[in-house]
């Protein structure tokens, strides 16, 4: 990765990142459905327009983690 995450805290500062409206989250495709994995969602407008946002699903109103496309890109390339 090219650079580091930025983590994003629960907070209502942060009211577009968790607001039901604000981004459509999306769930990873290997998910169980036990809400055992991660979701992301791209803003679109805002401070973090064209950045990845990155959640626990067990804590939708918890932090989340934003990635540059190319760093997210990177990150799960290591995986496969």
């Amino acid at each position: 990765m090219t650079a580091l995450p930025r983590n994003v805290p629960s907070s209502t500062d942060l009211h577009d990142l968790h607001h039901p409206r604000g981004l459509r989250w999306l769930r990873s495709s290997y998910s169980t459905g036990a809400n055992n994995c991660v979701e992301t969602a791209r803003p679109a407008s805002g401070p973090w327009a064209g950045l990845l946002a990155v959640r626990d699903s067990k804590d939708p109103s918890g932090p989340a983690l934003l990635f540059s496309p190319e760093s997210w890109s990177g990150f799960t390339a290591a995986f496969r």
